[in-house]
């Protein structure tokens, strides 16, 4: 931690560390009978408030630290969204313990390294993930004890992992005379890691203080614009970068929370959404798609439902077009990553905007917006000189931060930073505003000729033909241009789409060179455990295919 120099004259506040045990206290004392609405693994409905939520979770850190947990030491869960995981975001965290939240869509490999890499003492899991459990447990050295997320009713009669722990009767053991403890703020309070497309995945470290902090920032009119008027159901996973800060700033601003555990199909969420009044939620572009097609395909619209955050990856037009247009849900778009805890920008309208016609706003929201409080950012060149922020000019973003990693877990990876900024990997603009406008990966740039080209500009032209229902662009090897853009596209059911109309609709919506010297449809694409596309499979698929113009 670099040292400051201190003034001769201390201010005279309160001095109360920023841990994250205080915000569920806040929520428990303020907002107490705000309902926490979950859909669980076993089929029903549960509902208490974030009073029972506090309750339980002191007593979870009580039965913890009677089980040998003490200050640092990581407790995993392999869990859906619901009352029992949000438990355990506070009841872990606040004991001083480290919440490491595991990803179950990853490779059981990777699991089994995470757990490893992190040395685990607990791992707690819906009933869901016993299979993958039972087979992982074998590899996983350092989990002690194994922890069922359910009651003593619905405990597995028989099953491999010895002395299998019941979530129920361990919260019970606890004490409502637990206190939350408090330490220094700039401890350890959760683990996550990077989905690890290239190599082992790495674990980005979060303390008290960022969390805190970028739940307080996030919250934020500029970015998601949470209150206590609102019903918030957070389809972002709690296992993906802490539900992007959900299950602590909807807390702290004392809005209903509703779960949908592992029901995230188009009908089971639009039902929810009714049934509990949803008026803002959060997810990625994949999820969005099995939701939006449910609702247009069956007729219906939403009662409720306002407001909407789209991140993880870049939201098509032709999907916000959709969102707002027909289905009159408003759209943030938002970026971040795992390294920023992850809120870096949000995309809401300036002053200055509102007098602009419809056309103009819109394509102010199709950028991924401006940065939040907290947040800085830059872009430069291949050499580290900044760049203007003009909007036409691309380069490498770098950020920095008080919720930006400063290294990975157990320093892998050496040194990351470049002169105290953070390297994002993602090529963008930046306009005079301020707003970002990601033009894509580093990895996943084209260079034709010595030029770039954007694939995400690509890919949003032909998602917003409408027998398009995903689209991938990538590059592959062109004998005169080095590289040459290639459209992979699964088409719509019941559709016809032809190569030569495609790119036909390309033309005068981008540069002349810029369009794909090619198309292949395929039944489905790639996509990781965070729901983005797998571009470098598509890649990896598609290296020795031969363009029409080689």
């Amino acid at each position: 931690m670099p040292e400051y120099p201190m003034s001769p004259l201390a201010g005279q506040m309160m001095d109360q560390p920023l841990l994250i045990s205080s915000i569920i206290a806040f929520a428990a004392r303020h907002y107490g009978d705000s309902e926490i609405v979950s859909r669980r693994v076993e089929g029903d409905i549960h509902r208490y408030t974030y009073r029972d939520c506090e309750r339980r979770a002191r007593k979870l850190a009580d039965a913890l630290e009677h089980l040998g947990i003490r200050m640092g030491d990581r407790v995993a869960t392999l869990a859906w969204n619901g009352y029992r995981h949000m438990e355990l975001y506070y009841g872990v965290s606040g004991s001083g313990a480290v919440l490491h939240t595991i990803n179950p869509r990853l490779h059981p490999e990777q699991i089994a390294y995470i757990v490893n890499h992190a040395e685990d003492q607990i791992l707690f899991f819906d009933l869901t993930f016993l299979p993958a459990i039972e087979i992982m447990a074998r590899s996983c050295k350092t989990v002690k004890r194994y922890v069922a997320l359910c009651g003593r009713e619905h405990m597995p009669r028989e099953t491999s992992i010895p002395a299998l722990l019941c979530y129920e009767e361990l919260v019970e053991g606890g004490s409502e005379d637990y206190a939350w403890p408090e330490f220094d703020e700039r401890s350890a309070a959760s683990l996550c890691y990077t989905s690890g497309t290239t190599g082992n995945p790495k674990g980005a470290l979060y303390s008290h203080r960022s969390t805190v902090l970028h739940a307080y920032a996030s919250a934020m009119p500029n970015a998601l614009n949470v209150s206590a008027a609102d019903v918030v159901l957070p389809v972002v996973p709690m296992f993906h970068v802490n539900a992007w800060g959900l299950p602590y700033s909807v807390p702290l601003s004392g809005a209903k929370m509703v779960y949908p555990g592992a029901a995230l199909d188009g009908k089971s969420l639009y039902e929810l959404f009714e049934q509990e009044g949803v008026s803002f939620s959060a997810g990625v572009p994949t999820v969005w798609l099995g939701l939006i097609n449910y609702v247009l395909e069956n007729d219906l619209r939403f009662s409720t439902f306002r407001r909407t955050v789209i991140g993880g990856s870049s939201c098509p037009p032709a999907m916000m077009d959709t969102l707002i247009d027909r289905l009159r849900v408003q759209v943030v778009h938002a970026w971040g990553m795992t390294e920023m805890s992850p809120l870096g920008t949000a995309c809401t309208l300036m002053g200055k905007h509102l007098q602009q016609p419809p056309e103009a706003q819109r394509a102010v929201l199709r950028k991924q917006g401006h940065a939040i409080y907290g947040v800085d950012m830059k872009i430069v060149d291949d050499d580290g000189a900044e760049l203007p922020w003009d909007g036409a000019t691309s380069g490498h973003l770098l950020v920095k931060g008080p919720w930006v990693v400063s290294g990975y877990f157990r320093g892998e990876g050496g040194e990351v930073l470049q002169d105290g900024w953070f390297p994002t990997g993602d090529v963008a603009t930046i306009d005079p505003d301020g707003y970002l406008a990601i033009t894509d990966r580093s990895k996943d740039v084209i260079k034709s000729g010595g030029e770039w080209i954007g694939s995400i500009d690509l890919e949003n032209v032909a998602m917003a033909h409408p027998a398009v229902l995903q689209a991938a662009c990538i590059a592959v090897p062109h004998p005169k241009w080095a590289e040459r853009p290639l459209l992979v596209v699964v088409r719509r059911p019941g559709m016809e789409l032809r190569r030569e109309d495609l790119l036909a609709f390309f033309e005068g919506k981008v540069a002349k060179w810029w369009i794909p010297d090619d198309v292949v449809f395929a039944d489905s694409l790639p996509v990781g455990g965070t729901g983005k596309i797998q571009k470098n499979k598509l890649r990896e698929a598609y290296q020795q295919h031969r363009l029409p113009s080689a």
